[in-house]
């Protein structure tokens, strides 16, 4: 017999601030924080200044780049959150991680170059450091995560934008609920604030340039820098939960099969109740957005990505947060989360209060 699993921990980083009193105001409408400036003409919703020295001992935080260390800092609010630093060495880790960032001062010394292929590995191998070889391991969040916090338990990395949010979060509540895992930490982190990664979804043709946009007016993705961690418990064991995570699945194929698998997902999903709220993952690229409203057939109460950007890895798992917030909060008491990946990845949860 399968046990309920409870969200007890809710761990959030995003230009709002950390907290789930930064993030549970949000659920009433709120401003976008945008930077619409310095990587013009994509806006991005930055992350503020937070105090990373004071949860990561400096030696680690040397180690890591934006990405990592955003990530770690979540965790650790997510552990806080649901009062568990006492079992951390029974706590088992899943984490949606992306690969790295990479010097792009380096790239644009190179792309200006604009040497031979020998040349060019000679420039990489000289202008890299060491350590950057290592930061570009998708499984050095797990680590630092596990270093920093003392989190003892398994650990598995998932890997595949923004499919890997929401399967490490299905296989994280699948070994709660089957006594294979009786405390999970799952989430991801991604930093926005990166020309090589505006570079590469710029020449992909998915990004929204010129004034920010709410969704579904506009017509791309306009990123954002957040991190997003959960810990996961049977609810018979969870001393406050914030909402019950009744039901998680995804799937994933062709682009052309979307609308069909997402409405496959919300068909096998327990029925709804009337009221029930819905959130929207959607990154805003045009074709996965509609297709996701289309299986949907309503328009969802909230946008994620209105709120704190599109997050890839840890897009899913931010909003099943926000989700669980508004259970928490009493503003609903049963929410859907829907998401369809940019590329590939299809998935929906439902929560429901205790």
């Amino acid at each position: 017999m399968l046990r309920p699993v409870a969200i007890t921990g809710i761990g959030l980083a995003s230009s709002h601030g950390e907290g789930r009193a930064a993030h549970a105001a949000l659920l009433g409408g709120a401003a976008p924080v945008l930077d619409e400036v310095s990587f013009a003409p994509h806006p991005v919703h930055p992350l503020p200044a937070l105090p990373f020295e004071a949860a990561i001992p400096r030696r680690e935080m040397r180690q890591m780049e934006q990405w990592q260390r955003l990530g770690v800092y979540t965790a650790g609010l997510a552990i806080d959150d649901g009062g568990l630093r006492e079992r951390v060495s029974e706590m088992d880790l899943l984490v949606a991680a992306g690969g790295g960032e990479r010097d792009w001062k380096l790239d644009e010394q190179i792309l200006a170059a604009a040497p031979d292929e020998v040349q060019r590995h000679r420039m990489l191998l000289d202008g890299l450091r060491p350590t950057l070889f290592l930061a570009q391991l998708s499984n050095l969040m797990a680590g630092s995560i596990s270093i920093v916090h003392n989190v003892a338990g398994s650990s598995r990395t998932f890997l595949g934008e923004e499919i890997s949010g929401a399967e490490a979060l299905r296989v994280a509540a699948a070994r709660v609920a089957t006594a294979t895992s009786d405390l999970c930490l799952v989430g991801g982190a991604f930093a926005s604030e990166r020309p090589e990664v505006l570079l590469l979804f710029a020449m992909g043709d998915v990004l929204h340039a010129g004034p920010w946009l709410p969704l579904p007016e506009r017509r791309g993705i306009v990123f954002g820098s957040a991190g997003a961690f959960l810990t996961l418990e049977p609810l018979e064991r969870a001393t406050k939960p914030a909402a019950i995570l009744r039901h998680v699945a995804t799937d994933q194929g062709r682009p052309e099969g979307r609308v069909a698998r997402l409405a496959a997902l919300l068909a096998a999903t327990p029925a709804r109740a009337g009221g029930c709220m819905v959130i929207s993952t959607a990154s805003g690229a045009e074709a996965a957005t509609r297709d996701e409203l289309t299986a949907l057939g309503l328009a969802p109460d909230l946008f994620s990505a209105d709120l704190l950007g599109h997050l890839v890895e840890p897009a899913f798992p931010a909003g099943v947060a926000l989700a669980a917030l508004a259970i928490a909060e009493g503003r609903a008491k049963q929410v859907l989360v829907t998401g369809a990946g940019q590329w590939r990845g299809e998935a929906v949860a439902l929560l429901e209060a205790p």
